[in-house]
């Protein structure tokens, strides 16, 4: 009986977009973008905070207490830190409701990962560049209004914690952008 070569499993999204490629969503004069455009793998991050980087704060604390406000971020075994950035523009003439941060979820080799924000606004990775997505669409990440016009878009990026051996090729980010339109954007 002769062996039969194993296969390689099918895409997991087959019609999925590429990075930088952009999706419209919503009708009328309520339309915007959606692109998944960059990211950025790092096995740990350091970042600090306007709240724990208050120096009032860092005096009460003493010397024991917060350390200028820096903290590092490490994953669990096994584990690395995804960062997706993303940004969503009105191209509409009345304000769109922009998805929220919990709208993106990543999957890589069959597995779902939803992002994992760092709970204070205002925050600065010392690694990264750029805003947290949950910064910029209101409190806790879960409304958000963009006004027409790129300067008004949202740019920014979401944080996932996945398996260190993932591979580009098999990670996809999906978003449900609206009551419609689900858009899918593979990492490579």
């Amino acid at each position: 009986m002769a062996l039969t070569p194993a296969t390689t499993p099918p895409p997991l999204f087959p019609n999925a977009l590429a990075l930088n490629e952009t999706v419209q969503f919503g009708s009328g004069n309520k339309q915007g973008e959606a692109t998944v455009y960059n990211y950025e793998v790092l096995s740990n991050y350091n970042w600090t905070s306007p709240e724990r980087n208050n120096p009032y704060q860092e005096v009460a604390a003493g010397p024991s207490g917060i350390e200028n406000g820096y903290n590092t971020e490490t994953p669990h075994e096994g584990n690395t830190f995804l960062f997706v950035f993303v940004k969503i523009l009105n191209t509409g003439k009345d304000a769109i409701y922009a998805p929220s941060a919990n709208q993106f979820v990543v999957y890589s080799n069959g597995a779902a990962y939803n992002q994992s924000s760092i709970p204070t606004s205002g925050v600065t990775i010392n690694q990264v560049s750029g805003t947290q997505y949950v910064d910029l669409t209101g409190s806790g990440g879960t409304v958000g209004v963009v006004r027409p016009g790129e300067g008004n878009a949202l740019d920014g990026y979401l944080i996932y914690q996945i398996p260190s051996s993932f591979s580009p090729n098999a990670t996809y980010v999906t978003c449900s952008l609206d009551f419609v339109n689900q858009s899918v954007w593979k990492l490579s």
